[in-house]
């Protein structure tokens, strides 16, 4: 049967791709990561204030605003926090490209232009098949409307697809008013791909030091209902290609995705837990549910749950709102 996916301007070997995250800083990890069946790699975000940081801008980045609250300089990471500089990003991407044949993806990870256009164009020269930008922005300004939030994303959309010639996705929140108009006006500016979504880590507060404190939750298999919902949702309404990111951890969780309509599926937590292998184990049980269901080929299932394609589309609408509730009763 044939696993293989169109993602990026890229034939995959399979829909698994590892998102942006610590376990690709090793050259040696990509190429387990590959031996696995992974379709792509995603590096690790290069951060915005390491860019920051090489222009020396940094100190006077982080202390606007600090004068009322001295120690929230405390929290913003010290530079030798990155695993990479800039530079020994470039040269990242590089060593990637020479240790694998799958598709590398550098990952922008910030808020505004900034070096971000130069950065991509190095990116590109450094063998980068393809960017993310990873847009981690938590809208608190009540200063600012919903509007100039989504202009910001459009400029920075804008910006870097002039400064490049090779694909580049986009990877969003959910927290946008009107998360269908948003999207298709990203694709008709040419992004092309949409990752869904982004997962903001939440601060907790410690009760004996009352301080807010940061948080790591790995995400489960229940996390990927919102992203299963605006795929199948958005699929064929977009041309960009549409990944799934946050709560992949099975091959039941693959399935349901490309069913919806992903192009891809990102893992990140799944292989924190059980290793890079893991990847592995989750192809092969997408293989053999594919052959008992008589599938030929991940193209065949692809979109064949989606909005536009199930007999009663406001299921993703509404969900059976009363349905569900009284199904505890």
């Amino acid at each position: 049967m044939d696993i293989s996916t169109k993602y990026l301007g890229k034939k995959l070997k399979s829909p698994i791709v590892p998102s942006a995250s610590p376990l690709s800083r090793e050259v040696s990890s990509i190429r387990l990561m590959e031996d696995s069946g992974a379709g792509a790699v995603v590096l690790e975000s290069l951060f915005e204030e390491q860019i920051i940081h090489e222009k020396n801008e940094l100190d006077h980045f982080l202390s606007q605003g600090t004068e009322s609250f001295a120690e929230s300089l405390s929290y913003f990471p010290e530079a030798d926090m990155y695993n990479f500089g800039p530079d020994d990003y470039l040269e990242h991407i590089r060593k990637a490209k020479e240790a694998v044949d799958i598709p590398i993806i550098a990952s922008l990870n910030g808020v505004s232009t900034g070096g971000w256009i130069e950065y991509a164009r190095k990116m590109q020269d450094a063998g980068a098949d393809a960017i993310e930008l990873n847009t981690y922005y938590l809208a608190t300004d009540p200063e600012k409307d919903s509007q100039v939030i989504e202009n910001n994303y459009m400029e920075i959309v804008t910006a870097v697809k002039k400064s490049v010639t090779i694909p580049v996705s986009l990877k969003l929140s959910p927290f946008f008013t009107s998360f269908s108009s948003t999207a298709k006006k990203f694709d008709q500016a040419g992004i092309d791909g949409l990752v869904l979504f982004n997962r903001f880590y939440q601060p907790d507060i410690d009760l004996e030091s009352l301080e807010v404190v940061p948080n790591l939750v790995l995400s489960t298999s229940e996390s990927m209902r919102l992203p299963l919902r605006w795929i199948a949702i958005l699929y064929g309404k977009v041309k960009a290609n549409l990944a799934a990111t946050t709560g992949i951890h099975t091959s039941d969780d693959v399935l349901k995705m490309l069913m919806a309509g992903a192009d891809v599926t990102m893992v990140c937590a799944v292989l924190f837990q059980n290793g890079i292998g893991k990847i592995t184990q989750i192809l092969n049980g997408v293989k053999q549910w594919m052959d008992e269901h008589e599938y030929e080929s991940v193209e065949q299932m692809k979109g064949s749950m989606s909005h536009k394609s199930v007999a009663e589309p406001a299921a993703f609408e509404r969900a059976n709102y009363m349905r569900v509730l009284k199904s505890y009763i």
